[in-house]
């Protein structure tokens, strides 16, 4: 299996960041950027151990998600492949994912 981040999912990680860059320290927005990013890599031993994501359920596309902390990892598995679709701030609203 090979992990592969979309643009939407490297866009999204960046702009929460951001966001919360301003109300924690630097140190803390690092610790808070590798666990996502350690989250979404126990993806490569349980590919299917995300709950489905019900707000896209629509897409048929099997999209499926990950928590860490207010975050969902939203990813789908096609073949060989793990895509990370978006890293959503679950404090939004959430049909700004169905996009």
């Amino acid at each position: 299996m090979r992990l592969v981040y979309t643009e939407q999912a490297l866009v999204s990680l960046e702009e929460a960041l951001e966001f919360i860059g301003t109300k924690v320290s630097h140190e803390k927005l690092i610790e808070i950027r590798n666990r996502i990013l350690d989250q979404a890599d126990t993806l490569l031993m349980q590919p299917l151990k995300g709950q489905k994501e019900p707000f896209l359920v629509h897409l048929e596309l099997g999209h499926r998600r990950l928590v860490e902390g207010h975050f969902k990892i939203i990813y789908k598995v096609v073949d060989e492949y793990i895509y990370i679709t978006d890293i959503f701030d679950s404090r939004q609203d959430p049909d700004k994912m169905k996009g």
